[in-house]
């Protein structure tokens, strides 16, 4: 049976709130701490105000370097899933008495929140970026104001609205997971360098990549293609 790590691992005080500022030199040298109760292992609240949230201070073991340019921008998803289920295991509601349920639910959804975005290039670039103060996910105006690529979508776009069967989609998949694969390459480097200019723009850039991906996805003959970027 694998051993459950205490949420007061992952959790400290800070004026009389509940919120996740260890840094990794920290966590490594933090002891483990013996199970009690799991309602004592419960943070109280959460800092709802704390900004930005550093995802990779919950899977210290899995994300042992910590954000770049220190560790990589890639992430071992099978490592990282490990670490979350044992930490779901851990903080699930149905473990904890009722008075403190509703902490568990919140501990819980903060950590399914970090594995989501943790897992998935565009929304982990778009996080690293919050931590340096670029909101990309949210900013309206972060698009590229390159001729070429807005071609390229537009011209993508009109593609896949002349798909008359399925099997005409797969082609434009392939074509459109490289793109993916080179965009997450050049965020790789990007980040490794420090090079927040150019994460910027290659995160824009993958959105675009990303919403192209959902649209083949979602494809029905004759259905128009909208791409929200």
């Amino acid at each position: 049976m694998p051993r459950i790590l205490p949420l007061s691992r992952f959790f400290t005080r800070s004026n009389g709130q509940f919120a996740i500022p260890l840094s990794h030199a920290v966590w490594a040298r933090r002891p483990s701490l013996p199970a009690s109760s799991p309602a004592d292992e419960l943070p109280r609240s959460y800092s709802e105000s704390r900004s930005p949230r550093n995802f990779y201070e919950i899977f210290p073991r899995s994300l042992s370097f910590g954000p770049p340019p220190r560790g990589p921008f890639s992430v071992n998803l099978q490592q990282l899933r490990e670490e979350f289920l044992q930490l779901q295991q851990n903080a699930h509601p149905d473990r904890h008495p009722p008075e403190v349920k509703h902490r568990a639910e919140a501990a819980s959804a903060y950590i399914n929140e970090a594995y989501k975005t943790l897992r998935d290039p565009l929304l982990r670039a778009q996080h690293l970026l919050s931590l340096r103060g670029f909101d990309v996910a949210c900013d309206e105006t972060a698009k590229i104001d390159d001729p070429e690529l807005l071609m390229e979508v537009m011209e993508t776009r009109e593609e896949i609205e002349a798909v008359e069967e399925e099997e005409q989609l797969l082609p434009l998949m392939k074509t459109n997971n490289a793109r993916i694969d080179e965009s997450v390459r050049v965020l790789e480097n990007a980040f490794r360098e420090d090079d927040m200019k150019v994460a910027k723009e290659e995160a824009v850039k993958l959105r675009y990549w990303i919403n192209i991906r959902e649209s083949l996805a979602a494809w029905e003959k004759g259905k128009p293609i909208t791409l929200v970027h």
